[in-house]
């Protein structure tokens, strides 16, 4: 073979292994691939006929083959000279890294030169330009390769997306003038530099050196410096942070002809939620016979602190091997992990094997996680546990029964326990298959509550589906309602398809209830709400949902669900009032007789902004029947709005009620009353009551104005009040009073000190007072006094009253009054004048429902003018 060729094959040799293995490994794989002395069973081949173009020699393609596994390939590669240096090029050069181990050691190869000097003295002077270098499978290392050759020094440039290089090598003196690596996880690229002295036999690591390197970490708020030192066969590696005095990695090796063994390191993290740190070792043995004859041990350990002590991880690895096709290593992981408020108990034995690009991790029998503590801030989970016995995990996916166990409680909603089991089958998220069940039951403590839930599901590479659900609570006691066995269950089954260009998301649920009870005596029928979810996913979907509870509704609801927002809105159309009649107690002996109800409602909910709704309700002439009243004509309007837990009343028009007729002892018609406002109210939001009125004893009453908070009062006025209408209403036995009054009553509902303040009630023309004679006669012959009074009020014809009404917010009631009026008594009129002032709890007196016959023992207990009036 002529010199030329060799030289070419060296180069071609030279680029392969400086773009594929890196400057450590050079020594390594230099002599095996050594130009001229290629291995046994190894093959050239060259792609076509060699050609001579522009000066120089041109071959399409050049194969290089050990057994049937190609090693190395170039294409359009040229030779040629110029200004006395060789010139070699080529677009493209693939390595694949999975024929190393095919390659022969036979003894029966002519012998390469040993000595680095040798190999540089054999070196043309030369120029290599390569245009994409690829070292298989680290094909994102790959890059343009540049070689500026002569025995006494060699230029080594690197370009590529994430890996860039600048060497010089003189003689021994291997000078690292940049290095930059793009790696993820990394805010920047890596950058390192540094000088190493290479051995004369190029058969081991360098005699010395030192590299520095930069990292940039979004996780670590600093810069990262690390260093590489070592001499003769020990060196360290430091990993510092810019403003941290203790490193966080450190580790001394040391390197034999037996062993490369790293002991006593250290690692320490303190930006985690808790600090951690341990200690690292590692032990590679028979080093120099290559991944398969190579013994891998080591040792780290996890280090932490928080709730019940200290705790320590360990994973150990090894005795065991690694190698290109058929990796052995066994490991194991122990101990516990003490957080703030968690803490993990672990016992996972296993095996790395298969292919060492391409491994699985077998879980072996025994395998197990757990876990305990506080999960949320009320949450205490008593035990968590995943047992992975026989779980396999490969770049195919998860193999294996996949299972968990939780029971957890909270002091204030309950306990609780979930199970969850199935198999996995080439299972990653979106690839494989997983099948489960689950099952479990719990009690909710605030409902009095004990509930179960059961159901079975798949992930089917891109499509996840609830097959079946069933959950629910033997009852549900809240405040004054209970619930019999309210259920949710499939109609249809959830479905989620995560298909990036046609993604789908279904389902159909039912909530059904048995009958609802009511404290109060009332009950709701059985309801169901039936809810249809479709949209893409489960973070965007449109639904619909019917509630029913025959004979109430159907209330229809309908919106959307973006991710952020819940939007819909709500209808009920116009039922028949008398639907409610099962929601009133039967002792109320309350008739629901007639009337319409109809509202609708439209909502939102969102973190960033709460629960927000805003609709209108409204009642049509109602009809209400009791024993005592008989309510007609009830119309009501309600439109609100509700926003950031703060009511409005009356978003587009005030809340209005209006009903016709109050039949009852007194007998009321056409009340009225406006309502419109914010609750809870306040200074700049105030809530306003206005156009208040009745009418009511042939008079009227009414209010103008009551505001909350109030700066005012509020008058509530009377006007012609008949008095004769009055007394027929409370039904004194005795007493007969005839004539109109008017009134004004200063209302105040927020005040420290009164309720009525310096109201006034004044007749609107004369008045008439008569008694009953054997009720006056048995008032006169008491004492001399009240029989004088007596034949006073026995007729009386009252020209002019006024009374002045004080009201403590306490009830006590101060009512001072003048009365001027004639009496006739034995044919004859006397001139009457009457002064006198009345206490009284209007509270105390509003509790007796025999208003009439209270009337009557007053008048019998105040019928006297000694102290209280005069006569002129």
């Amino acid at each position: 073979m002529g010199r030329g060729w060799k030289l070419f094959i060296i180069a071609i040799a030279a680029a392969a292994v400086l773009s594929g293995a890196g400057l450590l490994t050079l020594s390594w794989w230099l002599p095996r691939l050594a130009g001229f002395w290629l291995p046994a069973a190894t093959t050239v081949r060259l792609d076509g006929n060699p050609r001579w173009r522009s000066g120089a020699l041109w071959l399409p393609g050049l194969r290089y083959r050990t057994g049937d596994c190609e090693l190395a390939r170039a294409s359009n590669v040229t030779l040629g000279s110029a200004a006395g240096r060789w010139k070699l090029g080529a677009t493209l050069l693939e390595v694949n890294s999975a024929c190393f181990s095919k390659l022969s050691t036979s003894s029966d190869q002519p012998a390469a030169p040993r000595s680095l000097a040798e190999w540089q003295s054999m070196l043309p002077k030369a120029d290599v330009a390569i245009e994409r270098v690829s070292l298989l499978p680290w094909q994102s290392w790959a890059g343009a390769l540049r070689l500026n050759l002569d025995p006494q020094r060699q230029l080594i440039y690197w370009q590529g997306e994430n890996l860039s290089l600048r060497a010089v090598l003189a003689g021994q003196q291997l000078d690292v003038q940049s290095l930059a690596l793009s790696v993820a996880g990394m805010t920047d690229p890596i950058t390192m530099n540094g000088l190493l002295t290479l051995p004369k036999i190029p058969d081991r690591l360098p005699d010395s050196g030192e590299l520095a390197a930069t990292l940039k970490t979004a996780s670590v708020p600093q810069p990262l410096r690390a260093s590489l030192n070592w001499q003769q066969n020990s060196g360290t590696l430091t990993l510092r942070a810019q403003d941290l005095e203790e490193p966080l990695l450190l580790l001394p090796w040391r390197v034999s002809a037996q062993q490369i063994a790293i002991s006593q390191g250290k690692w320490r993290w303190p930006w985690a939620a808790q600090p951690v740190s341990g200690g690292v070792a590692l032990t590679l043995k028979d080093w120099r016979q290559g991944l398969p004859g190579m013994e891998v041990t080591g040792r780290l350990n996890v280090l932490t602190q928080g709730r019940g002590g200290k705790g320590n991880v360990v994973l150990s690895v090894g005795p065991g091997h690694l190698d290109w096709t058929q990796s052995e290593l066994p490991f194991r992981l122990t101990g516990e992990s003490k957080l703030a408020q968690l803490l993990f108990f672990v016992g996972i034995p296993g095996k790395l094997q298969g292919p060492l690009l391409d491994p699985v991790l077998r879980l072996q029998p025994g395998a197990l996680l757990r876990m305990r503590g506080r999960l949320l801030s009320t949450l205490e989970v008593d035990e968590a546990r995943w047992p992975l016995s026989g779980v396999a995990v490969s770049s195919a996916g998860i193999e294996g029964r996949l299972q968990a166990i939780l029971s957890a409680h909270d002091n204030q909603m309950g306990r609780f326990r979930l199970h969850l089991d199935g198999r996995a089958t080439g299972f990653w998220p979106d690839k494989g298959r997983w099948l489960w069940r689950y099952w479990g039951d719990g009690l909710m403590a605030p409902l009095a509550a004990k509930w179960d839930v059961k159901g079975r599901g798949s992930w089917q590479d891109r499509q996840i589906e609830l097959a079946s659900l069933s959950t629910g609570f033997d009852q549900i006691r809240y405040g004054g309602v209970t619930m019999a066995a309210p259920r949710l269950t499939l109609a249809r089954p959830v479905r989620w398809l995560r298909d990036e260009k046609t993604p789908a998301f279904s389902a159909s649920l039912r909530l059904n209830a048995q009958r609802t009870s009511l404290d109060s005596g009332g009950y709701l029928p059985p309801a169901e709400l039936m809810l249809d979810l479709n949209g893409s996913d489960p973070a965007r979907f449109l639904y619909k949902s019917k509630l029913t509870a025959d004979p109430v509704g159907p209330v229809r609801i309908q919106g959307r669900w973006d991710g952020t927002r819940l939007r819909g809105q709500a209808w009920w159309p116009q039922q028949s009032l008398r639907v409610f009649q099962s929601l009133l107690n039967d002792d109320l002996k309350m008739s629901v007789r007639g009337g319409t109800l109809k509202a609708q409602v439209a909502f939102s909910a969102a973190a960033d902004q709460g629960f927000a709704a805003g609709g209108h309700w409204v009642v049509s002439d109602g009809s209400v029947r009791t024993p005592d009243n008989q309510f007609t004509g009830i119309d009501f309007s309600l439109p609100f709005r509700l926003q950031a837990g703060q009511w409005y009343f009356g978003a587009k028009g005030p809340v209005s009620l209006r009903i016709k007729a109050i039949k009852n002892q007194f007998a009321l018609k056409n009340i009225r009353a406006d309502l419109q406002g914010w609750y809870p109210w306040s200074a700049a939001r105030p809530l306003r009551l206005s156009n208040v009125g009745v009418e009511v004893l042939g008079g009227e009453l009414s209010l103008l104005s009551l505001q909350l908070p109030q700066t005012e009062a509020a008058t509530l006025r009377l006007k012609a009040i008949s008095m004769s209408e009055l007394v027929t209403a409370i039904q004194p036995k005795k007493i007969a009073m005839s004539g109109r009054v008017d009134g004004a009553l200063p209302l105040w509902l927020q005040n420290s000190a009164w309720l009525v303040k310096e109201g006034w009630i004044t007749n609107s023309g004369p008045l008439t007072l008569r008694l009953d004679k054997d009720f006056a006669d048995a008032l006169a012959s008491g004492n001399i006094a009240t029989g004088a009074a007596m034949d006073w009020l026995r007729y009386m014809e009252i020209s002019r009253s006024r009374a002045t009404l004080n009201i403590d917010n306490k009830g006590e009631m101060t009512m001072t009054a003048q009365v001027n009026g004639t009496s006739r008594f034995s044919d004859k009129n006397q001139h009457v004048s009457l002064h006198y002032t009345q206490q009284e709890n209007i509270f105390q007196l509003w509790r007796s429902l025999r208003f009439g016959d209270n009337l009557q023992s007053w008048t019998e207990q105040h019928a006297t003018l000694s102290a209280q009036g005069k006569t002129e």
